[in-house]
């Protein structure tokens, strides 16, 4: 009789407890996400998890050694995991869990006694096993330089402080989940759900995935016409402002707004003309005169 579940830890099928403890965390340190960069390590992380899961628990070690593969209609462990981590290790867990509780009917479990609950009653001494919830649901205030341009920000949770990874162009309000930091148990990890607010910043507002800016325009310039440096999240541009410009009138810089997640198009930025005014105190005298005599009234 197949037994792949002891595959899946490396032990023997007769391997006591304390062996299989320590296959299992020599394993998970192996494919753990944040150690391991292979695209399939996750994956592989969470059949681990499942099977210790299995393993680990007298009851349902004695359900599979009982029964073995035919558990998973006669497939393998690994088939039978990355067939069912379509929709995420939630969807494997509750299969896992109603198969090894009496819910019957999935993966090959009612091959057993007509299609009925093979192990009789209602699982474990008639009472279903629930799992516990180990997610973790907190809020986090990103700066608004981070929102746009993505990086790491630090955060606290569960007693352990760590960086988590921002992308560019995040929205306030938005939820980001940051996998096996929530809280652990058996074995299983759960998730951080994090509901992002972007802290505001009084030199920009957003519009979208358009960033806007204000900024001053000497008297001469906005007459005139000169180049202005400004400071932007990113660097510092030189704006060539022409003659006549109007107070509130916008210049556009492509590109330099907000990420938008869905396309990677980024937006724009609009800078904002605000014409500054000198005071006639501070002004020469006979320019006070000139423009009094000169200047339009209406």
């Amino acid at each position: 009789m197949a037994k792949s579940l002891y595959e899946t830890l490396e032990v023997s099928e007769n391997a006591n407890e304390s062996e299989i403890k320590k296959a299992y965390r020599k394993l998970a340190r192996q494919y753990h996400p944040d150690v391991n960069k292979d695209k399939n390590a996750e994956d592989k992380f969470k059949e681990i998890n499942s099977a210790y899961e299995i393993l680990s628990d007298k009851e349902k070690k004695q359900q599979y050694d009982m029964h073995g593969d035919s558990m998973f209609g006669g497939q393998n462990f690994h088939d039978f995991s990355r067939s069912h981590q379509g929709g995420g290790q939630g969807d494997l867990d509750d299969i896992l869990r109603q198969m090894f509780s009496g819910g019957g009917g999935a993966g090959g479990f009612g091959s057993f006694g007509g299609g009925g609950n093979p192990f009789g009653g209602g699982g474990f001494g008639g009472q279903q096993q629930q799992q516990p919830n180990l997610d973790i649901e907190t809020s986090v205030t990103i700066p608004f330089s981070v929102s746009i341009l993505g990086g790491s920000h630090s955060v606290s949770v569960n007693g352990e402080r760590f960086d988590i990874k921002i992308p560019a162009g995040v929205k306030n309000g938005e939820k980001m989940r940051v996998k096996g930091k929530g809280h652990a148990q058996s074995g299983r990890a759960g998730d951080l759900f994090l509901k992002i607010t972007v802290a505001s910043n009084p030199e920009y507002i957003r519009e979208d995935d358009d960033l806007v800016k204000i900024f001053d325009v000497p008297l001469y310039a906005a007459l005139f016409g000169n180049k202005i440096a400004i400071q932007t999240l990113e660097k510092e541009i030189k704006l060539k402002v022409p003659q006549n410009t109007k107070n509130g009138q916008r210049f556009r810089v492509k590109e330099m707004g907000a990420m938008n997640r869905k396309t990677k198009v980024r937006g724009n930025l609009y800078l904002e003309a605000n014409i500054v005014l000198p005071k006639v105190d501070d002004l020469d005298e006979d320019l006070v005169e000139v423009m009094k005599e000169k200047l339009p009234q209406e």
